[in-house]
């Protein structure tokens, strides 16, 4: 039997978990629709979906047709819930990414494209709400193949009782000269075009498009029949087992769910599992296996490649890693901009709020969770209000404790714009260790990469291990702000460690005084998040948004100007551009749109003004310090980074470290 994944994709309110609904129901896999305004819909099925009308978690249900299992995936359909959608996005075969016919092509739309198109994932387009008043289907359709896809084609009346029809071939024809050879000659039956047809949808050369109303239920069994001609599947499942996590949950009782598709090769309740954690390989047996529709489950006790499912026993594997024959991690196209600091009553402990909030980061690994030593706060990472505003209930609903948060900061970060060494020594009474490092500007987005020119005979591999462990186990503060250091390359050069006196620890404050005391030496300098943006007005507004970007520090290309409206693109900081879709909205009362999507991190515009405001004082962080410690007489003593480097052991000839015991 074919196990066949399909993703539902939408901006906020084209109506996709009703579309849905009609698939589960029209498939007799639920008894009744339900509805969103209704608060009964099968796959919102979590109290904070229902009563915000909003999908947050991406749920599945399973579905039976003409002998084929789909597995459906309700995504999130608001950017704040992003990184949900964007784990799901790694597990599908198949995406419907419906539109309203109304609205048509929204900025969260263009987003879900995006991702779909860069991870190839075939893509079906369906234009929802026909029946509302000002529905366009042709309009919505060119914004399709104009802004989305050219690629697109609409297939209404175009496949029948399993026959391509002739003007779906011509339209194929047209696009591929083989194909129009064999079509001009007349010899190639319908199975031929058919399998073509599949071909080139999976192989994202194709994108069908139907239009219809879920709500009406017009157009929606049309739909599961071309879904279901149009959609292939070739697993091996003779292959090892492989797998990938699309997310983690736990149960009522805190039992850690760990949700996986199944890619490759089959899997047995009692079964070990390997995947990485940090640079170990885990292995954990599988205690028990679930097969999820909605919100109800059962048990079974083995699964195979297709399938999608639910095990107890993975205690530490993160939501987008592979499994067993699949090793490797996700990285996410979207990432959060914002930090927000957690608020809760003194007389809560603060070990109970962290706890709570490690489970939810075990679920979500893009809110970060953190531990500020220094201001005794907890601190995530997040994509927006209405997630901190879900995070409120949440954490009232499955911990019993009521917390806000402090309104959010721009997560900036620093960066070196020169080459320098950093020189690290760590010597007090009975402990030694050295480290030389050399830091050189990275490639902007590039974040923290490690380089080993240390030879085994001036420090064992062991002792360079160490040192690489230490750059990359935590963020480390930068000298400006005390923000996260990125964009570097970090070399290490040499080292040197005592058969007697390095003990845990001394290569961890060696390494982080020599990478400090580089920073102390380099050009910094201070980076922000921004937004790759698009914004679509009627001529009569482009001069206002023009003015605009520029005074929030924007870049722009030359706009794309038609007869009626103008695109305007290019690079803002998000920090000066993250509210402006409102003020848009406002003055072009409501036609105006626009597309933000993250577009990493570059030099901030006002970076005096904001190393001003943080107030870092980089000479009282206690996690850092860019002195060296060395042993005299007995006695370990301080020497500040600008002396230090006169003083290092390595380099002299001889070789001999100043040890007294």
């Amino acid at each position: 039997m074919d196990n066949k994944t399909i993703g539902m994709f939408a901006h906020v309110d084209a109506g996709k978990t009703t579309f849905a609904e009609q698939l589960l129901y029209h498939t007799h896999s639920i008894r009744e629709r339900g509805r969103v305004d209704h608060k009964d819909a099968h796959l919102d099925s979590h109290d904070i979906e229902r009563a915000r009308g909003i999908t947050v978690f991406a749920d599945q249900a399973v579905m039976s047709y003409k002998g084929a299992t789909y597995y459906l995936i309700d995504t999130p359909g608001h950017v704040d819930f992003s990184p949900e959608m964007e784990r799901a996005v790694q597990v599908l075969d198949y995406a419907v990414l419906i539109i309203s016919a109304v609205e048509g092509v929204q900025g969260h739309t263009e987003t879900v494209w995006q991702l779909l198109h860069k991870l190839k994932v075939p893509t079906f387009f369906f234009i929802n709400k026909t029946d509302r008043v000002g529905a366009d289907v042709d309009r919505v359709f060119e914004e399709i193949r104009t802004q989305l896809t050219e690629d697109v084609c609409s297939i209404t009346g175009c496949l029948g009782s399993g026959e391509v029809e002739e003007a779906l071939v011509e339209s194929m024809a047209e696009r591929d000269e083989q194909l129009l050879e064999k079509y001009m000659a007349g010899t190639e039956d319908q199975t031929f075009w058919l399998q073509t047809l599949q071909a080139k949808f999976r192989g994202h050369q194709f994108f069908p498009c139907a239009s219809g109303s879920a709500l009406q239920d017009i157009g929606v069994t049309e739909f599961l029949d071309q879904l279901h001609l149009l959609t292939t599947v070739d697993y091996d499942e003779q292959a090892p087992f492989g797998g990938r996590i699309y997310k983690i949950r736990h149960d009522s009782n805190g039992v850690r769910l760990t949700f996986i598709k199944a890619l490759n090769g089959t899997l047995k309740v009692r079964d070990e599992l390997s995947y990485a954690s940090g640079d170990a390989t885990i292995s954990e047996k599988i205690t028990r296996m679930y097969i999820y529709n909605g919100s109800k489950s059962h048990t079974v006790d083995q699964v195979s490649a297709g399938d999608l499912f639910a095990v107890t026993g993975l205690s530490a594997a993160e939501a987008g890693q592979g499994l067993g024959s699949l090793s490797d991690k996700l990285i996410y196209e979207m990432v959060p901009t914002l930090k927000s600091k957690i608020i809760y009553a003194v007389t809560y402990n603060v070990k109970d709020v962290l706890k709570a909030f490690q489970v939810l980061n075990a679920e979500d690994p893009s809110l970060n969770v953190i531990w500020e030593e220094a201001v005794q706060e907890i601190h995530i990472h997040v994509m927006g209000l209405i997630q901190l505003e879900v995070l409120e209930q949440l954490v009232k609903e499955r911990f019993q404790l009521d917390v806000s948060f402090g309104s959010p900061e721009i997560l900036y970060k620093e960066t070196i714009g020169s080459t320098v060494h950093g020189y690290g020594h760590f010597e007090p009474l009975k402990h030694y260790a050295e480290v030389h490092l050399r830091l050189e500007p990275g490639e902007r987005n590039s974040g923290i990469t490690f380089v080993n020119a240390c030879h085994a005979n001036d420090l064992s591999v062991g002792n360079q291990n160490l040192v690489e462990t230490h750059l990359y186990e935590q963020d480390h503060h930068g000298v400006l702000a005390g923000m996260p250091l990125t964009d570097m390359r970090i070399t290490l050069l040499t080292g040197a460690a005592h058969n007697e006196h390095t003990h845990g620890g001394d290569f961890r404050e060696a390494t982080l005084r020599a990478l400090r005391q580089g920073l102390e030496k380099a050009e910094n300098m201070l980076l922000e998040p921004f937004y790759h943006y698009k914004i679509k007005v009627v001529l009569d507004y482009i001069g206002r948004v023009l003015s605009d970007i520029q005074q929030a520090a924007g870049q722009f290309d030359p706009p794309q100007i038609t007869a009626s409206y103008a695109i305007i693109s290019g690079k803002a900081p998000v920090a000066s551009f993250m509210n402006y879709s409102t003020e848009l909205t406002s003055f072009t009362h409501g036609k105006g749109t626009i597309h933000l999507a993250f577009g990493g991190y570059d030099r901030c515009h006002n970076e005096q003004e904001v190393i001003d405001r943080k107030g870092y004082r980089k000479d009282a962080d206690p996690q850092y310090s860019s002195s060296s410690i060395f042993c005299a007489k007995g006695h370990g003593y301080t020497v500040a980074w600008d002396e230090a480097e006169a003083k290092m052991h390595l380099g002299r000839l001889p070789y001999s470290p100043q040890i007294e015991i």
